[in-house]
């Protein structure tokens, strides 16, 4: 017996339904992305309340058990998470997402009955949120492994690779279409729903193998929007409206995302995921023999900065990890104050996801308008006097430009050779991320400041503050 009528039901959909369109407009903009996440959460808590209210639930104490065991894990983890962390927490959760899109369409296949047209339907619905999610979810969890560099960030590929990941795919496809078939036997059988999302978790894994580390933010995005179409097709298993919704809404939105992205990298989607089978040269890998490089201090640096005119800062993932936002935003305000023109030249994919050095130096209040997209500030670099890299690397590497074969080969870069002068500030020479050397790290013009970059940032602002 549910508590809500079906007419407030539907009110209660409708609203929350609007409340994730609202989320994703505000999202769209670092100046209303909060409003548009809490407006997106309320959406969600009235989704489950709605849910709740109008649903005769009869397991409701597991239901609790399960959101209150979900809520220890998942909030401390979020509150807890560094900001470094952060692309890997969406990875996961986008997993956990599809995982559980497709264990419930799992447990309504196997209670399916009946061969009608509307049941072969809904179990092909049922099949294809099962094959996809379990996609999604293990394809979330090799990115993550990526990431958090548990393993090589580089593309594996194998031989016989296109074979098997075909040959998986195909199997996987293969089995869907005998668990709609299997209705005619009165029911779908368990073990083909055990089989094909075990299958379709090795299509998830050799999917994401093949991509480099610089590559793996676009793959989330993908992987994103494979799990709004688990959501959307879970929705008709269910026959809930809402779920159809905000499934087509994530889906949506990360395709469009993912294809964004991938323009901005300059590559097709095709030559991101399967470009590493084609891959005869791997690029000017690290490190490699000794060459000599222009070393400096943090007196050398303050006084290139300091005097002057215009500098562009270039923030990476070494900034990150530094948590160095504040010390570079108090060095920005000194340059400032003595007549510095100061910009930030913003990569699309600059960390390790869309929109992670926006957060970052937001964080650090740093103003929105100083934030410049990469087409925005290419430009400006050539009246630059001096380009300062902060923990980045792959996005400025002019390997993109030169080598054909190396792994980031053909992506668009911040321009900052262009630059009369280019301050590194670097841990070491290791490569970047995706694993091969920068040779404008050995060109005349630029300057190393070794060290960790909060630090080594620190000394500069005390020498800045000492002209």
């Amino acid at each position: 017996m549910s508590l809500l009528p079906t007419t407030w039901t539907s009110l209660g959909y409708l609203v929350a339904a609007i409340c994730f369109i609202l989320a994703l407009k505000g999202l769209s903009s670092p100046a209303s992305a909060r409003r548009g996440n809490l407006i997106g959460a309320a959406g969600a808590v009235l989704a489950v309340l709605v849910a709740f209210l109008s649903t005769d639930l009869k397991h409701v104490l597991l239901i609790l058990l399960a959101i209150v065991v979900g809520t220890a894990l998942g909030v401390p983890a979020a509150r807890r998470v560094a900001m470094t962390q952060m692309p890997q927490l969406v990875a996961l959760f986008n997993g956990v997402g599809g995982a559980a899109a497709a264990l419930v369409a799992g447990l309504e296949l196997t209670r399916m009955e009946g061969a009608s047209g509307t049941a072969y339907v809904a179990a092909a619905a049922g099949a294809f949120t099962v094959l996809v999610g379990a996609v999604s979810f293990a394809g979330s969890v090799v990115t993550f492994a990526k990431l958090q560099e548990m393993m090589t960030t580089r593309p594996v590929t194998f031989p016989g690779g296109p074979v098997v990941f075909g040959g998986s795919l195909t199997v996987a496809v293969a089995l869907a279409v005998a668990i709609v078939v299997d209705l005619r036997n009165g029911g779908v059988n368990g073990l083909l729903v055990i089989a094909l999302a075990l299958v379709s978790m090795l299509v998830g894994v050799l999917f994401v193998l093949p991509v480099g580390g610089a590559d793996v933010p676009i793959v989330i995005s993908l992987l994103n929007a494979f799990t709004g179409l688990t959501v959307a097709a879970s929705g008709y298993v269910l026959d809930n409206v809402l779920l159809l919704v905000a499934g087509t809404l994530v889906g949506a939105s990360g395709t469009i995302l993912t294809r964004l992205m991938a323009a901005a990298m300059g590559r097709s989607l095709a030559s991101i995921l399967f470009g590493a089978f084609r891959q005869k040269a791997a690029g000017p890998a690290g490190p490699g023999e000794e060459r000599p490089v222009r070393s400096g201090s943090p007196e050398d640096v303050a006084i290139l900065l300091g005097y002057a005119r215009k500098v562009i800062i270039v923030p990476g993932y070494g900034l990150a990890v530094a948590q160095a936002q504040h010390t570079i935003r108090e060095l920005a305000e000194l340059l400032e104050a003595r007549g510095v023109e100061v910009l930030y030249g913003i990569h699309p994919v600059a960390g390790r996801m869309p929109g992670h050095m926006n957060v970052l130096l937001a964080e650090a209040n740093v103003p929105y308008e100083s934030l410049k997209e990469m087409d925005e500030v290419n430009p400006q670099f050539a009246t630059t006097d001096v380009a300062l890299v902060v923990g980045a690397n792959d996005v400025v590497n002019p390997a993109a430009k030169t080598t054909p074969g190396a792994p980031i080969y053909g992506m668009p870069i911040l321009e900052v050779a262009q630059a009369q002068q280019v301050v590194f500030l670097k841990r070491s020479m290791r490569p970047g991320f995706a694993g091969i050397e920068n040779e404008l790290l050995y060109d005349p013009k630029t300057t190393l400041l070794f060290g960790d970059a909060k630090e080594s940032l620190t000394k500069v602002v005390a020498s800045v503050k000492g002209l």
